[in-house]
């Protein structure tokens, strides 16, 4: 099979863009929020060569919409033969830019190719000297809107930080809740990628196949190399079965827990990049995004925080952030983390500064034409990072005891603080639990009622985007060896109810905020937008003691252990206050239930 980004249909458009003596071969269908790729032929090179490719070689393209005038400087990358996901290759004299158009009509693109030492770092347009080839190359390409349908993405556009607690699709003007799995984090550690980290002696013994899920491929699915990737295709099918939209990973995880997760040709190299894996690791995002699963991108974890220049964003880090945003930053609904368990951390002595962290932040900010969601994870507290001049657009939420009764006050905390400090974070709690346990596989908790009651609800009754799910490591299919997600398949049920309620009863939960208070209960979570609508989660039943003001009212409940109520809500009630009064609604029984009243 070839290479997923150069796959001909008959609903490609394929054209031959000539500018000067060079051509650019456009892939890709020529619509709205599709990913469009432009390949050049350009010098003959190889991952180990001199000058560097990475490194010492600089591709930049501008597309200029001509209606409007705006536009984008997207990064590009040296990619052997253009077909290295399938062949193998670490040589040739392909170099390409995708790009994700966000308007119709005409655009123009113009191609910057530039050598010099160590000039794909430099921000400095002028910056070493013309490589030739496709340097100075202009086209122009029409842009139709899209044909694409639910769930994938480009059907709703690029999911945006528009300044507030949750994210935005740009095309639908939809907002984002989320839930899927945090782990395993080492995902990409996958026995069907290219590289020698299988057999380098560092922790060969997680390296993943995914069997459990190769049933869940279909005919018609992506793979590579004659038939490799169906494990970890069939797994991303498995979520998107469950409608789960999200999963997570590390993209760096060289001294980390596991150590076969790098974009690197070896352990110890820090300047080079191991093309074919890395076009393998995009055949995987693309299927993703079109199964509507958002890619949670873990860029390093705590142990090797200061791995890339000491800590600082210097010449290796830009380097490796520089590829991720040039091959996956056209991706529509995405995350950048910029460290799990980042800064200060038990017993770690190798800790990133405040200056540092805001740095990381800073490049991504930069260098991203899109400007997607950019958050960090648990480690040192976020103080140092609040305020409308951090780059941060939201945080990543650890938790750390056996049980969840810490994650709605911490989701709590951070969303107030965040929007005190002048800007608004999007904030998810992403590794709710202990490392030990967290969620736990179905054997060993088959109801998962405080995983429900107290993170998955907790969230959401916050006011946080929603949960990634981090397995313990005294568990089966831990947050390293995991090969199956159905061994979560119970629990998954009832992340599919919570975004099952929201949507079928049209919930404004970006208009609302958390209010405890309203009622007297001990156990209950409010979530309200007054005078339109009072969602209370109480997770004992029984009576309720609402205060509303003067008016006429609906109620009714839904179950969170069933899905029951979410397309017509169970024991509806009328009623009508006079003046402001408490109104006695009782539950169904002395589970967990959500009151909804709505005027």
């Amino acid at each position: 099979m070839k290479y997923s980004m150069l796959i001909l249909t008959a609903a490609a458009l394929v054209s031959m863009l000539t500018a000067g003596c060079n051509a650019a071969e456009m892939s890709g269908e020529l619509k709205k929020w599709h990913t469009v790729t432009l390949t050049f032929d350009g010098p003959e090179t190889s991952e180990t060569a001199t000058p560097n490719p990475f490194l010492d070689y600089r591709l930049n393209v501008t597309f200029m919409h001509e209606d409007t005038g705006g536009s984008y400087l997207v990064l590009g990358y040296f990619a052997a033969d253009g077909d290295a996901a399938n062949t193998g290759a670490d040589s040739g004299n392909q170099w390409r830019v995708h790009f994700s158009p966000d308007r119709t009509g005409q655009w123009q693109w113009a191609a910057s190719f530039r050598k010099g030492t160590k000039i794909a770092v430099s921000d400095n347009t002028g910056a070493g000297k013309p490589a030739g080839f496709m340097d100075g190359a202009t086209g122009t390409f029409k842009i139709a809107p899209s044909d694409k349908v639910l769930p994938d993405f480009r059907a709703r556009g690029r999911l945006d930080y528009v300044g507030g607690h949750y994210l935005q699709f740009a095309e639908t003007k939809e907002y984002f809740l989320k839930e899927g799995p945090d782990a395993p984090e080492n995902l990409l550690a996958y026995a069907d990628f290219d590289g020698d980290f299988k057999t380098d002696g560092q922790k060969d013994n997680l390296i993943k196949t995914w069997d459990a899920h190769v049933k869940d491929w279909r005919p018609g699915d992506p793979t590579w190399q004659d038939g490799k990737g169906k494990g970890l295709i069939g797994a991303l099918n498995y979520l998107h079965s469950e409608d789960l939209n999200a999963f997570s990973f590390l993209t760096f995880n060289i001294e980390g827990d596991d150590r076969n997760v790098f974009p690197y040709t070896g352990y110890n190299e820090k300047f080079r990049f191991d093309v074919s894996r890395l076009d393998q690791w995009e055949i995987v995002f693309e299927h993703a995004q079109h199964l509507g699963l958002f890619l949670h991108f873990k860029t390093q974890e705590s142990e090797n925080e200061t791995w890339h220049d000491n800590g600082d964003v210097g010449i290796e880090r830009k380097l490796y952030y520089r590829q991720l945003i040039a091959r996956f930053g056209h991706h529509l609904a995405l995350n950048w983390n910029l460290g799990e368990e980042n800064g200060k951390w038990a017993k770690k002595q190798k800790l990133q500064s405040t200056a540092q962290r805001k740095a990381m932040a800073q490049y991504f900010w930069d260098h991203d034409p899109y400007r997607h969601h950019i958050v960090i994870h648990n480690g040192q507290s976020f103080d140092d990072l609040l305020g409308d001049k951090s780059k941060l657009t939201g945080v990543s939420l650890q938790t750390g005891h056996t049980d969840f009764r810490e994650v709605h006050p911490r989701a709590l905390k951070w969303i107030r603080k965040s929007a005190e400090a002048g800007k608004p974070w999007a904030v998810a709690c992403d590794e709710p639990g202990d490392a030990g346990r967290a969620l736990v596989p179905d054997k060993d908790d088959p109801t998962h009622n405080d995983a429900r009651m107290n993170a998955l609800w907790g969230t959401l009754m916050a006011g946080g985007w929603g949960c990634e799910w981090y397995f313990g490591y005294s568990c089966d299919h831990s947050d390293l060896t995991c090969q199956d997600f159905r061994s979560r398949d119970e629990f998954w049920d009832q992340c599919r109810y919570a975004l099952e309620f929201f949507k079928k009863q049209n919930i404004p939960f970006w208009q609302m905020h958390s209010q405890d208070d309203l009622t007297e209960s001990d156990n209950a979570f409010c979530f309200i937008k007054e005078g339109e609508i009072y969602l209370i989660y109480e997770k004992q039943g029984g009576s309720i003691q609402v205060p509303l003001p003067a008016g006429r009212y609906n109620s009714g409940w839904f179950n969170p252990r069933t899905g029951e109520g979410a397309e017509k809500l169970l024991k509806p009630n009328k009623f009508t206050i006079a003046g402001t009064e408490k109104i006695i609604l009782s539950a169904p029984d002395t589970n967990d239930w959500l009151l909804v009243i709505r005027p």
